[in-house]
């Protein structure tokens, strides 16, 4: 085992043994993991302002999970060399933990140290792992709420399943459907009928759209579920039905 790491290191720089990672090597990613814990501990480091012991610091396992994170995501095509995008994506989930503790000292300094080392960096590498790191940020955001929707279909007993047997064929269809939900979120007694009974206010809701009850029946799934996005503080999936009515 011991000399198949070391070939594999004679073999390629730093990059290529990342793509190997992302590529399934497992053994080669617990090396790295395992080799580049005094780089880790650097780093973190220079976020706390003191020594990290890896053995019982919270913060050195933050930074060991976000570089076997920066190893999954790095793509060399932004510019930046690993190591670099690896720093970074440590410090900022170290910066991110930190910062749930509102007693830390650290806390109040951090914007501003972090922008003092920006001018460190090469600025074509910080601006590519920024961008990297941004782009991993909204992939998190958006599996959490897409988590969290998951569970409200439940409460109306809905599923994602449900919903691609369900939804609308033709545009302007599903238009209808989601000027239909947007009304019920902006009307108070509708909104609060729908959020106790789990349900669509047929009666209420004929009286105040365009759409046949027929037509409301058949795209009640769909209409619920638009509902929820609506009355929920989802960011990402309201971009699903952007420039419909809203």
């Amino acid at each position: 085992m011991i000399r198949r790491l070391i070939k594999k290191e004679q073999e390629g720089s730093l990059e290529e043994q990342v793509n190997l990672v992302q590529n399934g090597d497992e053994e080669l990613q617990n090396q790295l993991l395992k080799q580049y814990q005094p780089f880790i501990a650097k780093s973190v480091s220079e976020v706390c302002k003191r020594y990290i012991d890896p053995s019982k610091d919270d913060e050195f396992s933050i930074g060991l999970v976000a570089f076997n994170e920066a190893m999954k995501s790095y793509s060399s095509d932004k510019g930046s060399s690993f190591l670099s995008f690896a720093k970074l994506v440590v410090k900022r989930k170290v910066i991110d933990y930190i910062r749930n503790d509102q007693n830390n000292p650290v806390v109040a300094s951090l914007d501003q140290e972090y922008e003092e080392e920006d001018q460190m960096e090469n600025p074509q590498e910080v601006r590519a792992a920024k961008e990297q790191y941004q782009q991993e940020t909204e992939s998190w955001h958006r599996r959490i709420e897409i988590q969290d929707f998951s569970e409200k279909l439940k409460l109306y007993k809905l599923s994602f399943q449900e919903l691609t047997e369900v939804s609308p064929k033709h545009r302007d269809a599903r238009e209808s459907a989601i000027k239909v939900a947007r009304t019920i979120d902006e009307d108070d007694e509708l909104r609060a009928f729908v959020m106790e009974k789990r349900k669509l206010p047929m009666k209420l809701l004929t009286d105040k759209v365009e759409v046949s009850k027929k037509t409301l029946e058949r795209n009640r799934k769909f209409i619920l579920a638009i509902f929820i996005i609506l009355n929920e503080d989802y960011v990402f999936l309201k971009d699903y039905i952007k420039g419909v009515g809203l």
